[in-house]
């Protein structure tokens, strides 16, 4: 959108114009055979508590959406979704692994 286009419709309808325009975003398909998922386990900073990152992720909240709720499942706790890593709560790193590698992810760490 440019300056000087109509944001909002007045005309009671309550259309909002911008987000009418919006197109969806595409991102690159995901091959796990030709990526490498790097793991760690971090305490620092979080009480003492272990979180579990899946780190250098490509970019496709989609499909790391849907793997992240696959891995909280299997580890049977929590997790979140931040850019470019995805936390899973606790000390899982064995599960995380085993899940990737089965998923044909080449996993370091």
């Amino acid at each position: 959108m440019s300056d000087g286009d109509i944001l909002y419709s007045s005309d009671g309808s309550g259309v909002n114009l911008a987000k009418k325009d919006k197109k969806k975003q595409s991102f690159p398909d995901i091959d796990p055979s030709k990526t490498t998922l790097k793991l760690r386990i971090e305490k620092k900073g979080r009480g003492g508590k272990a979180v579990t990152v899946v780190y250098e992720i490509p970019n496709n909240p989609p499909y790391f959406k849907n793997l992240l709720k696959e891995l909280k499942a299997q580890c049977g706790t929590g997790g979140t979704l931040k850019p470019a890593q995805m936390e899973i709560q606790g000390d899982n790193i064995d599960k995380v692994r085993e899940l990737l590698t089965k998923k044909g992810f080449s996993v370091k760490g």
